[in-house]
């Protein structure tokens, strides 16, 4: 069955795919974007990606290798900070000062009339 009618993939195509990376290297993570570079196509307009995705989920050998699962989360199970501080965004009152500040500018340029 075709998957990707724009670059003319089927689901056998796939499935060759995702059993040629896990037997050349069975500790990397297959992705959509690896499947199309190894088949030697690039993806057109996106439309078949959730088929592409659920054909992808039907192969046994798109698991992940345990040692790469849940690398988002610490030991407690909860997700850790990924660095940025807390207050890395303006604030909403710091917004409203600085558009409190430049309105006098604003007002003080003359008006042609």
């Amino acid at each position: 069955m075709i998957i990707c009618s724009c670059a003319v993939i089927s689901d056998t195509d796939i499935g060759n795919a995702i059993d040629w990376m896990r037997a050349s290297d069975p500790e990397t993570v297959i992705t959509p974007g690896k499947i199309y570079r190894a088949l030697g196509k690039t993806p057109q307009c996106g439309g078949c990606m959730a088929l592409f995705v659920a054909n992808m989920r039907d192969n046994d050998n798109i698991g992940v290798p345990i040692h790469l699962r849940n690398l988002r989360t610490n030991r407690q199970g909860t997700f850790r900070n990924e660095g940025r501080p807390k207050g890395h965004r303006v604030s909403e009152s710091r917004a409203q000062e600085r558009t409190d500040r430049d309105q006098p500018v604003l007002a003080a340029l003359p008006t042609s009339g």
